[in-house]
């Protein structure tokens, strides 16, 4: 018998599966808007509703083009990040979790990144005209840094397999197995 070899040995196989947690009833829950995606969601809301109040407040919002740009922009985000924060409260996106609600996020703020860096360019030149453009501006381009940021973290959730809403549950099963003498 080889010296360097034990007469007995052990062989352990482990075996990883993943195992995906969905609740499929609609609740409500306040916790999600604690998360740091709900409080992008609520930030994002927010600075869609400042801009497109100072646009509208603006004495030339009437007869500006670059006006009435960037309120398409800031009420269509108003609009679509608003429903998702409902669905997102009310575990809608979990009922639903064959919906690839990560990349369709993605791709909206990956849009509209771009939607902001355009109108709020625009409002920050047509300050000469009023003022409430130039703070339009200021707080489009925050909107745009916070989609922009929401759109990162999206192509990151997406890329590594990760669920909107609900959970992976990694389960490990181990088998021991020893030769029989």
């Amino acid at each position: 018998m080889d010296q360097g070899f034990p007469g007995q040995h052990t062989t352990t196989t482990t075996v990883t599966t993943t195992t995906t947690t969905t609740q499929p009833n609609i609740r409500f829950d306040p916790s999600y808007i604690r998360t740091l995606p709900g409080i992008l969601k609520v930030v994002q809301i927010t600075l869609n509703l400042i801009g497109f109040i100072c646009i509208t407040c603006s004495y030339v919002s009437n007869t500006s083009s670059r006006g009435g740009w960037f309120n398409t922009v800031a009420m269509g985000g108003f609009w679509f990040t608003g429903i998702v924060l409902v669905l997102y409260l009310f575990h809608i996106v979990e009922k639903f979790s064959r919906i690839p609600w990560l990349k369709i996020e993605f791709v909206f703020c990956s849009i509209w990144t771009v939607f902001y860096l355009l109108a709020a360019s625009l409002a920050a030149d047509h300050t000469k005209y009023s003022e409430a453009f130039g703070v339009a501006a200021f707080f489009g381009f925050c909107a745009m840094i916070a989609y922009g940021y929401d759109a990162w973290l999206k192509f990151n959730a997406a890329r590594s397999g990760a669920l909107a809403q609900g959970q992976h549950t990694p389960k490990q099963v181990s088998t021991v197995t020893s030769p029989a003498y």
